[in-house]
């Protein structure tokens, strides 16, 4: 299976988006060719979408190798919900439910491995166990050791844009101009991790669709991807499964959102994104070059 640090299997493998390298400890993604796809791995009881299914050591390192033989190019894996009224997950929950996976995959796979998580020490053990990534959701506000960890690994780092906590955050959120400000915030997190000493080729920006945000503000961002890119930085997104889609598509199950998402996903490639955060790695990997096509066509 190709991934997109090698040679892409499409025919035409001219840059389709702002791309470049995103670089993550020793190693280099290129993103040029094609976005990435980051498959997701919960190993968490409670997760929106999938909690409980793949809490097992074996069940989830299973799931994961299914992911990176449909096409994953990262697998992300996290042992705390941030699903909307989650609660908390402290350190040592996280490590018992994650390190294990982290070191059976680093073992398994040469797949980049990312954990997801606003705490410094779960990163620091799974940096250890062989991943690559911290995808954190507070942008590195959550732990104040979270910069420095970053910085002297040389991991590379998601910063996503989030209103709130996840146990608070869809409590009645509130924008004047949702683009302008999750914008403007992604901005200065980079400027942030700069100046904290993060090289700017290990940063990566997300803007956090649906945290802390409704439908009306999910559709905005979507609908202005190109004008998120901190800095030029690569733009992820992460809305598979997710419960704005039922609001469009009408109320149904996180597992019937499918087709929404791969819309979404099109979108998304055509309008730049360099990394795509999904559950359903086979399907999103063909919309993602459906996306590619598109874009390539528009530059012919």
């Amino acid at each position: 299976m190709m991934h997109a640090n090698l040679t892409t299997s499409m025919d035409d493998s001219r840059a389709v988006g702002p791309g470049g390298v995103w670089r993550c400890r020793d190693r280099e993604l290129g993103l040029n060719d094609r976005p990435a796809i980051m498959g997701v791995v919960n190993v968490t009881p409670d997760s929106f979408s999938d909690g409980g299914q793949t809490v097992d050591l074996h069940a989830a390192v299973a799931h994961a190798l299914s992911l990176v033989e449909q096409g994953a190019d990262i697998i992300d894996i996290g042992g705390e919900s941030t699903r909307p009224g989650a609660q908390a997950v402290d350190a040592a929950e996280q490590l018992r439910r994650t390190i294990p996976v982290v070191r059976r995959l680093s073992d398994s796979t040469d797949v980049m491995l990312s954990i997801d998580t606003r705490l410094a020490e779960v990163a620091r053990d799974a940096l250890d166990a062989g991943a690559h990534i911290v995808n954190d959701v507070s942008a590195l506000a959550g732990d104040p050791k979270m910069p420095a960890l970053v910085r002297d690994t040389g991991a590379g780092v998601v910063l996503m844009h989030m209103q709130g906590e996840p146990a608070t955050m869809q409590d009645a959120p509130f924008y004047e101009d949702v683009v302008t400000e999750v914008g403007d915030f992604l901005k200065q997190r980079t400027r942030f991790a700069t100046d904290a000493g993060i090289e700017v080729e290990r940063i990566v920006v997300d803007p956090g669709i649906g945290f802390g945000k409704i439908l009306q503000h999910n559709l905005a961002l979507l609908s202005h991807l190109d004008r998120l890119s901190a800095g030029n930085r690569p733009l992820l997104v992460g809305f598979s499964r997710k419960r704005f889609l039922a609001d469009i598509i009408g109320e149904c199950g996180p597992k019937d959102r499918l087709a929404a998402g791969l819309a979404v996903t099109a979108l998304a490639v055509w309008q730049g994104v360099s990394v795509i955060r999904t559950h359903d790695v086979a399907a999103t990997r063909d919309a993602v070059g459906v996306g590619c096509a598109l874009l390539r066509a528009r530059e012919d």
